[in-house]
């Protein structure tokens, strides 16, 4: 006999207050190392405190030390990817990071177009693992599709310097201003140019446009070669420009941010250090201290009693 009252099941609150959090679309491509690549942008967007939106267009072949190749997806594999959500989901922001080759560029180009009133932040890595002829049409096809619907670039002072200046004869090395000149004539309204070397191994970083410094910071150069800060950075200004923060603001917390990762950085390998994107969440040392056994789990710290399902 069925109950008079059975007992109900409790409310499931989904976003009660409708403080969802901010959503980016990314295009970037797998990193089997966690350096870099989607999974570096995965793990900073939710740090931050945004949804992340990740569409692959490839996978890097590499390890923690250096990258050997990359495979490229299908142009319409990553369309297909991209446009499926974005008739799901409202974005914030789009962050264009490495996408493997031209076609690939041109289907992201052509789905900014249609979604223009969201703006672009686009990274532009180190590819002196990559030959010759690949980098130059990978470059000309985000130089020519890409840049122009970027609201803010990204990159290494040295890889901007040399990819947007690359007729520079002057004594002295270009400074942000003129790199942020070189990209505005491409359409580019606002650049961060980063890893500038300063005396006394420091560091600078630059939010500029072609008429003036927006923001200059300086950090002490860490005695270590890392792999993936500029994937952090760049995902981390994205993901707090997504929540509302203004641009000044999101590039301090954001440069901040990576320092303390770069900070808290570990070698999970034989290679280089990685940041530490979910530094915070790490216990104090207070609380590691009470900890009796700190060494590494076993398969058997994870045992699981057998299934007795047929599946």
């Amino acid at each position: 006999m069925a109950q008079e009252n059975p007992p109900q099941p409790p409310e499931l609150l989904i976003n009660p207050e409708g403080d969802a959090p901010p959503c980016v679309l990314i295009f970037n491509a797998n990193d089997p190392s966690g350096a870099s690549g989607i999974t570096a942008d995965a793990l900073t967007c939710a740090s931050v405190g945004a949804h992340a939106l990740p569409v692959i267009t490839g996978s890097y072949l590499r390890d923690t030390a250096e990258v050997f190749g990359h495979v490229a997806f299908d142009e319409d594999a990553v369309a297909e990817q991209a446009r499926t959500i974005l008739e799901d989901i409202s974005v914030q922001i789009i962050k264009v990071g490495f996408c493997g080759n031209p076609e690939n560029l041109s289907a992201i180009a052509e789905i900014s177009t249609d979604y223009a009133d969201v703006p672009v932040v686009a990274y532009m890595p180190n590819l002196s693992w990559w030959e010759h002829e690949p980098i130059e049409s990978y470059l000309d096809a985000f130089q020519e599709l890409i840049l122009p619907q970027t609201t803010l670039l990204i990159g290494n002072h040295s890889t901007l310097w040399r990819w947007l200046l690359p007729d520079w004869n002057h004594e002295k090395n270009p400074g942000p201003r003129d790199i942020a000149k070189a990209a505005a004539d491409l359409g580019v309204p606002y650049v961060l140019v980063t890893g500038i070397h300063l005396p006394e191994q420091h560091i600078e970083n630059v939010l500029a446009t072609a008429h003036t410094v927006m923001v200059s910071e300086k950090f002490e150069r860490f005695d270590a070669v890392f792999s993936g800060a500029g994937d952090t950075l760049s995902m981390a200004v994205a993901a707090i420009l997504a929540s509302g923060t203004d641009l000044e603001a999101a590039t301090h917390e954001a440069l901040g941010y990576l320092d303390q990762s770069l900070n808290n950085g570990f070698r999970p390998g034989m290679g280089h250090v990685l940041p530490d994107r979910l530094f915070w969440a790490e216990p104090e040392d207070d609380e590691a201290d009470d900890d009796e056994d700190h060494s590494p789990a076993t398969a058997e710290d994870f045992s699981l009693p057998e299934h007795k399902t047929r599946h």
